[in-house]
This record gives structure tokens, sequence and C-alpha cells, in this order.
């Protein structure tokens, strides 16, 4: 049995989404399941994920069309209680090892908006099936995840 390992993309370049989507489509072609949970995003369009379905799957639990960023802050007080909503679904993916790999896009944002403790989602990750795979992305990087993390890449433009 092959142990699961836990890798960030992040930066301030682009790419970091569709180099975790690109892992994706890779597990999948090897028959593996994967889940994609958004966090922050703006609502894009998901009819292409649908084709992809079963092997990848996409949620979004926050409401709001709009980035977190463009919200006022009485709307991101209610989009706090999707995105910790979606923490809990990512915790129970992590401890029941239903997926091969776990995608949580922009998740380093959550941490930095001061939604989640670093260290609550340490234990998650420290608790997580031994064979799922997690990939988190973001802006910037934590040092205690920095520390648990088998693989970080940093994601910058240079031009």
């Amino acid at each position: 049995m092959e142990k699961g390992t836990i890798q960030v993309y992040y930066g301030n370049g682009q790419g970091k989404s569709a180099a975790a989507l690109g892992n994706a489509i890779r597990f999948a072609s090897q028959g593996k399941k994967c889940i994609i949970i958004e966090f922050l995003k703006s609502e894009t369009n998901t009819d292409y994920f649908e084709k992809l379905e079963p092997e990848i799957k996409l949620f979004r639990f926050e409401r709001s069309k709009e980035g977190f960023e463009n919200l006022t802050e009485e709307q991101k007080q209610e989009e706090k209680i999707n995105i910790l909503n979606g923490l809990n679904y990512a915790k129970k993916v992590l401890g029941t090892g239903e997926c091969d790999l776990l995608i949580l896009d922009e998740f380093l944002g959550v941490i930095d908006e001061g939604i989640v403790d670093e260290e609550d989602i340490i234990s998650a990750l420290q608790s997580k099936s031994l064979i799922t795979n997690v990939i988190l992305t973001g802006q910037n990087m934590s040092q205690g995840l920095f520390e648990i993390a088998d693989n970080v890449l940093k994601l910058e433009s240079e031009k």
C-alpha cells in the first residue's frame, strides 16, 4: 500500500489550481478517486467538471458568486459558516479515506483570513488516512504547514 503525501502549491503566480487539477486528472486516469473542494473563489462554470465524474468530484460550499475579497463584512460572516462546513467535509474525507486525492483549492487563504487556525488543519492532516494524498493551494505559506508537508512548490511569475 502506497503512503499518501501532502503537497502545497503556493505563491503569487498563476498555475497553482491548474497544477492541482493536472494531478487530479492523472489520478483519475489511473482509476483513482479525487475530490476537489474550492475555497474563497468566485463561482465558475462547473459543467466541465461534471464530465469528469465520478472519478473527480468538485465541491464548493460558499454560496456567493463573488470572490470572498469582494464581499461586504456581513456577507463574509455568512460565508465563513459555509467555509467551515467545507472544512468539516474535508476533515471527514481525510479521516475516512473516501478518496485517493483531496485537493483543498485556495485553502491557504482560509488560514490567512483567520477563518481557520493553522493548528486545526494541521491536526486534520496528521490524522488523515494513510493512503490519502492531499494538495493545498494558495498564496501564502504558513510555517506549520511547511513543516508537515512532504512537498512544497512555490509558483511565481517572472514576467
